[in-house]
């Protein structure tokens, strides 16, 4: 399922980056219905997962590497399919400069049964910044699929609306 995100800021493009690649903004960020259980810095040389790059990003990529826990409510169907553990799964965030960059989650106990991804832009907007997300949610899953994808995309972007307000507060803080 397609989803689209759009976030404004009042830094800079540089800033936001900052932000976004800083592991301790993670460590204090509360998520709903998440349970942040590692973050650390990516190997800024390694490919990012064979993803293509940012169409118009260019220079040196920073990266974080971020396993959750879902502490929300499960419906029965769900926690079945799932063998009657909480999911976790791992997002990897990659910058590029203060251009933008991209993320990409999945599964931990069967990535290609629920993953995703998405490219975003930093660009600047007067004296701020705009943040331009878009990307998808794939669960894998013949005749329920379309069903959970359509629980699950809300939840995202309630998350990445989160995580925005977040962002501004520590502008707003500093």
């Amino acid at each position: 399922m397609r989803f689209s995100a759009e976030h404004r800021f009042a830094g800079t493009p540089a800033q936001v980056a900052a932000a976004l690649g800083d592991p301790d903004f993670y460590l204090t960020l509360d998520l709903p219905d998440l349970r942040l259980l590692e973050v650390h810095e990516v190997d800024r040389s390694a490919p990012s997962g064979g993803t293509e790059p940012v169409p118009g990003v260019t220079g040196a990529e920073t990266g974080l590497e971020l396993r959750y826990e879902f502490t929300g409510a499960l419906d029965p169907v769900a926690l079945r399919l799932l063998g009657g553990t909480r999911p976790t799964w791992t997002q990897e965030v990659r910058l590029r400069e203060d251009a933008g960059g991209r993320l990409r989650f999945a599964a931990e106990a069967n990535p290609r049964l629920l993953h995703g991804a998405a490219a975003f832009s930093l660009e600047r907007e007067g004296e701020g910044t705009v943040r331009r997300l878009d990307g998808e949610l794939v669960v894998a899953l013949p005749v329920v699929g379309g069903m959970a994808e359509r629980r699950i995309v809300p939840g995202v972007l309630r998350r990445l609306d989160v995580e925005a307000e977040a962002v501004r507060e520590r502008f707003s803080s500093s």
